[in-house]
């Protein structure tokens, strides 16, 4: 089965909306340069909607201090944080009480004997922008994902759609995708019907 995360949430009631549908977890963005970007204040108010079971994952570019994001982290009760920036294996080893997602921008130069030098637990393979960390909507070519799930648990990002997820599904089998602009109606605010569709999609990619 694989797992959804729906990711750039900004209000309690996309949350519960994501929750309800099949969410498996759901993604806060603390990067103040995105415009899915939330407050602790707000993201904690998120996170009190959830139901059991449906996780909160975090997503940080290029946080100073590691300790410090782990207090933080713990402090507002996420599930895990989900690094995007240029966070070394190194910087990943310091933060233990939260499971870690590295973020790695899929380019032309990728290897993907590069992932065990990670010590996280997931990977979440998503389309390289010289200019953005995320939420791009641009696709990257699968194919350079091939052989990646030997290091950890995937999660495909990158332009994900209720369109184009089956194929990425059946192209790589990832333990989760991810999917953010495909499902909004303007940034940092979801449509309820591409959510039902997305979590349709993946379902039916499954069962096939």
């Amino acid at each position: 089965m694989t797992r959804i995360k729906m990711c750039g949430v900004t209000t309690p009631e996309d949350g519960r909306d994501a929750a309800m549908l099949g969410a498996d977890a759901i993604g806060l963005n603390f990067f103040e340069g995105s415009p899915r970007w939330v407050t602790p204040e707000r993201a904690s108010r998120i996170i009190e909607s959830l139901p059991p079971f449906v996780a909160a994952i975090g997503v940080f570019v290029n946080y100073a201090d590691p300790q410090a994001l782990e207090d933080f982290a713990v402090s507002i009760r996420l599930d895990a944080v989900q690094l995007h920036g240029d966070e070394t294996p190194d910087y990943c080893s310091m933060i233990n009480r939260v499971q870690v997602i590295k973020a790695i921008h899929m380019n032309e130069t990728f290897q993907v004997n590069s992932l065990q030098n990670y010590p996280v637990s997931a990977f979440l393979l998503d389309a390289y922008s010289p200019t953005e960390f995320g939420g791009t909507g641009r696709v990257f070519n699968w194919s350079q994902a091939a052989g990646a799930d030997a290091f950890g648990h995937i999660i495909l990002a990158g332009g994900l759609n209720p369109d184009n997820v089956p194929a990425a599904i059946e192209e790589l089998h990832p333990f989760a995708v991810d999917v953010s602009s495909g499902i909004e109606a303007e940034p940092g605010k979801k449509d309820y019907a591409s959510m039902r569709r997305f979590v349709e999609a993946v379902q039916r990619a499954d069962a096939n």
